[in-house]
């Protein structure tokens, strides 16, 4: 056995070194440049697990931020903005689209608001429905009626503003609450006025169960509102025996 073991040993060490020799005439090279020494390798704990040498990846560097636009140019910028927009656009969506900071933009739109106030335009910029939109002054609403109506009838009958106006002042409130303010059946207005987009339901009574309706974010767009807050008193237009009117309701 002792002797086959080093007949082995032997042949092993004579391929070695005629590999050896090949690769030297072959490259120039000594033998030490083509076989490594045994444990030469990437020791194990160095680098990442198993012994393979870590790889370091480019650090990536933080994009730049965006330049700051002066005066005039975020001006210019927001009234672009606002001309094409077709629903109020809040101050942090703004502040999102032109890349500048949001403490910029309340004060710069409260100066373009004022400066239309100032010369006399037809139109200003004001708060509504939690943000900003153009809208036509009140005095020359007559105008702007005549242009867009153009001779046709308006879009929402006595009925439904009468609803509208319940719903408002009232919400949350019930259909047949509704009924009984009007002092007739709503439901088919109610149906309209859900599909205009103008009263949305919020959730149901819990001691009936039926439903209950409130306005919505358009419709406070419509009527030029930034909250419910900012609807007229309801007081001055009351007769003088509301209270005995209202028992009767219930």
């Amino acid at each position: 056995m002792s002797s086959k073991i080093s007949e082995e040993a032997a042949s092993t060490s004579e391929e070695a070194a005629l590999t050896a020799e090949v690769a030297a005439s072959a490259g120039g090279g000594a033998a030490a440049d083509v076989l490594p020494e045994p444990g030469s390798g990437p020791v194990a704990g160095e680098g990442d697990a198993g012994g393979v040498p870590e790889k370091r990846g480019r650090r990536r560097s933080a994009p730049e931020p965006a330049p700051e636009l002066d005066d005039a140019e975020l001006r210019g910028a927001l009234e672009a903005i606002l001309l094409v927009v077709d629903e109020p656009v809040s101050e942090l969506t703004l502040a999102d689209v032109l890349e500048q900071p949001v403490e910029r933009i309340g004060p710069m739109l409260d100066e373009i608001a004022a400066g239309y106030t100032a010369a006399g335009h037809g139109f200003e910029l004001r708060r509504a429905a939690g943000g900003w939109r153009l809208y036509t002054r009140p005095e020359y609403a007559a105008y702007v009626e005549r242009f867009v109506l153009d001779g046709q009838s308006v879009r929402l009958t006595q009925a439904a503003l009468e609803t509208l106006a319940v719903v408002a002042y009232k919400q949350p409130v019930t259909r047949s609450r509704i009924s009984a303010i009007r002092g007739v059946n709503c439901d088919g207005v109610i149906r309209t006025l859900v599909s205009r987009g103008l009263v949305e339901e919020c959730g149901t009574e819990p001691d009936s169960g039926a439903f209950l309706y409130r306005t919505t974010t358009m419709f406070l767009e419509k009527l030029g509102l930034n909250s419910l807050d900012d609807l007229p008193p309801l007081a001055p237009f009351l007769p003088d025996d509301v209270e005995e009117l209202a028992d009767a309701t219930r």
